[in-house]
């Protein structure tokens, strides 16, 4: 039994709070006293995940925990920076999904700037509905760290009963499937709303799952990572779910609802949205081709109606169906050799 600490009592931090409990000493950590007091004492949290209550073992509190031995944050991509640099030099794992907006960075990133590229850290990320997780139904997620040996002993401790922890090395990869298949289940939303059909809803995943590998592997990320559950399965998940708020955002947007009341109804924050601009920038800076990232940033913008940046697809000439080979990961993200030292004749 490790002591693990959430921070973070969002539906996503309280579920995965609940459910380690059963096996861990757990603490959920709440900024707001106030909100931490009442989650606590009606063991049940009224604002992010009502329908679960929360067993007995687990703490919360607005304390700071000073003894864990793992810290998740839970927060959202905003609020990285500021739980990183309170975590001292306990081992740190994020799960948060998205870009940091107006530098554009990567968790992994944003947490080597405050805690140094030497930091024992790591991404979590996947296919996961917090209210499923929450009520120990079976999940599959991917645990992604450089750091081999704490990869390996993470995922142990965070693997069991119906939550099923595989590990990987490619954080970069793991991250940029995260944060832009959000991007792509707003555009899905928006087709499903529009009543397209679920021709034209397969159409968008599996294209929107090559611009997310274009992207990814642009940025040194490995193609096969999208081939997985921080890729096609997330993306799948959060494209079709009725869960999932982006693909809701979406749905509201091709109904003509102004964005702004989309996201005040929604009461949760659509990390789609803040990413979608951010992703389009790296796209430019990479040069590289992502149209339904283009449709979906003119609808939020108000450039385009829903209809009208669906019309823009369906108008793109034909073309082969590329694939990403692992040779064009290898151009775009090596550095440079060091030339080889000249041995020494010995005459």
């Amino acid at each position: 039994m490790k002591r693990i600490a959430v921070l973070g009592a969002g539906a996503w931090g309280t579920a995965l709070a609940a459910v380690l409990s059963g096996r861990h000493a757990v603490t959920l950590w709440a900024r707001d006293a106030a909100q931490a007091e009442a989650i606590a004492r009606e063991r049940r949290n009224r604002r992010y995940l009502p329908e679960v209550e929360l067993p007995a073992p687990l703490t919360v509190t607005s304390r700071w925990p000073e003894s864990a031995e793992l810290l998740l944050a839970a927060t959202p991509v905003a609020g990285l920076r500021e739980v990183s640099a309170k975590a001292g030099g306990a081992p740190l794992i994020w799960l948060c999904k998205g870009f940091e907006s107006g530098s554009g960075l990567l968790p992994h990133q944003i947490v080597a700037e405050v805690l140094g590229a030497r930091a024992v850290c790591g991404a979590l990320s996947g296919p996961s509905f917090a209210l499923e997780v929450a009520r120990g139904l079976p999940c599959a997620l991917t645990l992604a760290s450089r750091n081999a040996t704490f990869t390996r002993a993470a995922a142990e401790m965070l693997h069991g009963g119906r939550l099923r922890v595989y590990y990987s090395d490619d954080v970069t990869g793991v991250e940029v499937g995260g944060a832009v298949k959000n991007v792509m289940a707003i555009a899905v939303g928006i087709a499903d709303g529009l009543g397209l059909g679920q021709n034209a809803r397969a159409a968008l995943i599996t294209r929107g799952l090559a611009e997310i590998t274009r992207l990814g592997v642009a940025l040194g990320g490995k193609a096969q990572t999208f081939m997985g559950l921080a890729g096609a399965g997330d993306l799948i998940l959060t494209a079709t779910g009725d869960l999932s708020r982006n693909r809701r955002v979406g749905l509201e947007l091709a109904r003509g609802r102004p964005l702004s009341q989309i996201l005040g109804a929604l009461g949760h924050v659509a990390e789609g949205v803040h990413s979608a601009r951010e992703v389009l920038r790296l796209a430019a800076r990479q040069r590289v081709e992502m149209p339904i990232t283009q449709a979906v940033n003119a609808v939020l913008d108000g450039r385009l109606a829903p209809a009208q940046a669906v019309e823009r697809l369906l108008a793109r000439d034909a073309k082969e169906e590329s694939r990403v080979s692992p040779r064009r990961k290898s151009r775009v993200a090596a550095r440079p050799r060091t030339p080889p030292r000249r041995r020494r004749s010995r005459g």
